[in-house]
């Protein structure tokens, strides 16, 4: 039985693709939800739907009404997704309103959703690449758009939230997260072009998966603030990690090999400490690659 069972968790962001799986996953583990959304979806079903906005004081005073634990994924996903003022006060913003108060109430886990993009890579209008492989959490960032420095932000409230109310914080670093039919047709398109999510470094996660890892970042043992890379073990690409590297970027130092189609993200961080490993990955073969 969950840790979660009959205990209170507030989801915020929860009509959004990570949420509406991450409710649903709670929800079949016997938690007792509190959905705070911004817009209706039918399909989302919660022991509690609130209609609000992170950004309010009020709204999020609410949502944290007789709440243990805390869920935040609301955000505007990406750089194209609003105004660049919108986008990074929005998520900015939200993130700090929910923890803060979650933080004061003295709420003792928080999980939020940074991004890959939080070292600045996928989006930067430069040509840049990961500073070596596999990438892990430690690696430098370089930021050029504001999605990216909002995650980046996101990571550094979750320190601040630890430090000054001890509210314990996992972010996780989350890639590309969607259905499996959705997944498969991107894997399509890179095996037609190899290079696409070159930048993510073909990473990719289940939202099944992701909603799991949420509930190990809720339950696990741990104190602090803590950043985690959580993928697919393997990449989206049918084809061998080592030729995909040679192939598109052979200047990137490798620190090791890697095995068949093994993601070039190192994920030792989330399986020590969260136990995570995913269970809904794509089976695809190893083709030759052609270039």
């Amino acid at each position: 039985m969950s840790e979660l069972n009959g205990r209170r968790v507030l989801v915020t962001g929860a009509a959004g693709r990570i949420g509406l799986g991450t409710v649903a996953h709670l929800n079949a583990v016997g938690a007792k939800v509190t959905a705070l959304t911004n817009v209706g979806n039918p399909e989302l079903e919660a022991d509690r739907v609130l209609l609000g906005d992170t950004r309010s004081e009020a709204d999020v005073a609410r949502a944290l009404e007789d709440v243990e634990y805390v869920v935040h994924l609301a955000a505007l996903p990406h750089p194209g997704a609003g105004t660049p003022y919108d986008v990074y006060s929005v998520n900015v913003v939200s993130t700090f309103n929910v923890l803060a108060q979650a933080g004061a109430l003295g709420i003792d886990r928080a999980v939020i959703a940074s991004s890959i993009n939080a070292t600045g890579v996928p989006f930067n209008p430069h040509e840049i690449r990961p500073a070596y492989f596999p990438w892990d959490e430690k690696a430098p960032s370089d930021v050029g758009d504001w999605y990216s420095l909002s995650k980046q932000n996101d990571e550094n409230t979750a320190r601040m939230a630890w430090r000054r109310w001890g509210i314990d914080v996992v972010a996780f670093r989350f890639p590309h997260v969607n259905a499996p039919d959705v997944l498969r047709q991107m894997s399509d398109h890179v095996r037609d072009k190899p290079d696409t999510n070159m930048r993510e470094a073909w990473s990719y996660l289940d939202t099944r998966d992701a909603a799991y890892a949420i509930e190990l970042g809720l339950t696990a043992p741990l104190c602090g603030a803590h950043t985690f890379f959580v993928t697919a073990s393997t990449t989206l690409a049918p084809y061998a990690t080592e030729e995909l590297l040679d192939a598109y970027m052979p200047e990137i130092p490798r620190l090791r090999r890697f095995v068949g189609r093994e993601v070039p993200i190192d994920l030792t961080a989330v399986r020590s400490v969260l136990g995570f490993q995913a269970r809904h990955e794509l089976d695809l073969p190893t083709l030759p690659l052609e270039h």
